[in-house]
């Protein structure tokens, strides 16, 4: 287990041991565990067995969330340089991208050679799409960093759930509005996840479309051209789905629209629940105030955090984009969620439940208060939250 030191000259020895360091290959191996439900099924032969892997997503995981409890512990800033030059940890997110293709394609096989029935075709679809959906994950993580390998590592990685947008509009757009109406990734105090998902991933193909248009236009070049990274990654997209669709059949098409979609669901569950109802304060001249760590749900449960490179810990990504997964720090007085992501989800899916869960915890924040011009609210709910919860507060114009 590596220590990392520094002779501070006002602190004296600083040190610092992490001890989830060998812990993080978790999260690496996180999007293989669907093959321990294909292994059961070859062993047995019984179908069910291969839907092992949502038992352990959406009913395990949350339940040993909340057993094993959260982990508030922060790196000494001054060794953080130290922390992030450590190559191992950023081996383990390059090494978790091929892991990403093989899943796919031994789901594929499983498909695609076994007479499996139409129900379990769809939950193999899902459960595929689900751990794809990390794929995404794991480009974010590879995304946001500044060196050549980990963008074109990020790029790869969209190509298995068939997002190719993403790193282009969530870094040089949702970074740059998040918690805010003009965000289509951010959602608001009573919209459900279904009406965010109608709005949100749309929303976010055209914005980053835009964007890397806007790039290439810069530089004098054509969109449609190989030098627009959205369609680079799309094109390893088609190569690999139609290469899939040309081994097994006609079988794929279903199981593959399916998949992408479930991958691309992962992303806006995510969204849904890490920004639900923040806002970020509008200046006089027009631009938002600068992002903060309590503009973003943040969840330090320790084992979902393990198996998701640490996105839980959102409000210091956001307020620092660069920083590695191993140095996210926790905050005291900013908003925690009541579980990990994989329980919000399921939280999320029961529109009626969640608002009941949630949004009296958006109002209750320090920063809020209970004053709803600081919280983003579903234009459409706007006079019934005000009724509800405005207790005399004029509604704005």
């Amino acid at each position: 287990m590596a220590t990392y030191t520094l002779e501070h000259p006002d602190k004296g020895l600083i040190t610092y041991t992490d001890k989830k360091r060998y812990l993080w290959l978790i999260s690496m191996l996180m999007p293989a565990f669907p093959l321990m439900g294909v292994a059961v099924f070859y062993q047995t032969g019984i179908q069910w067995t291969l839907a092992l892997p949502l038992a352990v997503n959406y009913l395990i995981l949350p339940f040993v969330d909340y057993l094993v409890g959260s982990d508030v512990n922060n790196p000494p800033e001054e060794l953080v340089p130290q922390l992030e030059a450590d190559n191992y940890y950023r081996i383990l997110t390059m090494l978790t991208v091929p892991l990403h293709f093989i899943v796919l394609a031994v789901m594929a096989y499983v498909v695609g050679t076994n007479d499996l029935s139409p129900w379990m075709v769809l939950v193999m679809a899902i459960i595929a799409g689900g751990y794809s959906g990390l794929g995404i994950n794991t480009a974010h993580e590879l995304g946001h960093k500044q060196t050549a390998l980990e963008q074109l590592m990020a790029k790869i990685a969209l190509a298995v759930p068939a997002y190719g947008h993403f790193c282009v509009e969530h870094n040089r757009g949702h970074h740059v509005l998040v918690a805010t109406p003009d965000d289509p990734a951010s959602a608001r105090l009573g919209e459900s996840i279904y009406a965010f998902t109608l709005r949100e991933i749309p929303g976010t193909f055209v914005r980053g479309w835009n964007l890397e248009k806007t790039r290439l236009n810069k530089q004098g070049k054509a969109t449609w051209s190989t030098d627009n990274n959205i369609l680079q990654s799309y094109l390893m997209s088609l190569v690999l789905q139609g290469t899939l669709v040309y081994l097994f059949g006609w079988i794929m098409l279903p199981f593959l629209a399916v998949h992408n979609f479930w991958a691309w669901y992962q992303l806006t569950s995510a969204n849904y629940i890490e920004h639900y109802g923040l806002l970020r304060k509008k200046n006089d001249n027009g631009r938002y105030e600068r992002c903060q760590p309590h503009h973003s749900w943040n969840a330090n449960y320790i084992m979902s955090n393990l198996a998701l490179f640490h996105l839980q810990r959102h409000s210091d990504h956001h307020a620092n984009p660069i920083r590695r997964y191993q140095s996210l720090r926790n905050f005291d007085d900013i908003p925690e969620l009541p579980n990990g992501y994989y329980g919000m989800y399921l939280l999320a899916y029961i529109p009626w439940l969640w608002f009941r869960v949630m949004d009296k915890r958006v109002l209750a924040l320090p920063h809020i208060n209970g004053d709803l011009s600081k919280v983003n609210i579903l234009p459409s709910k706007v006079k019934a939250t005000y009724a509800l919860y405005g207790q005399g507060q004029e509604i704005p114009q």
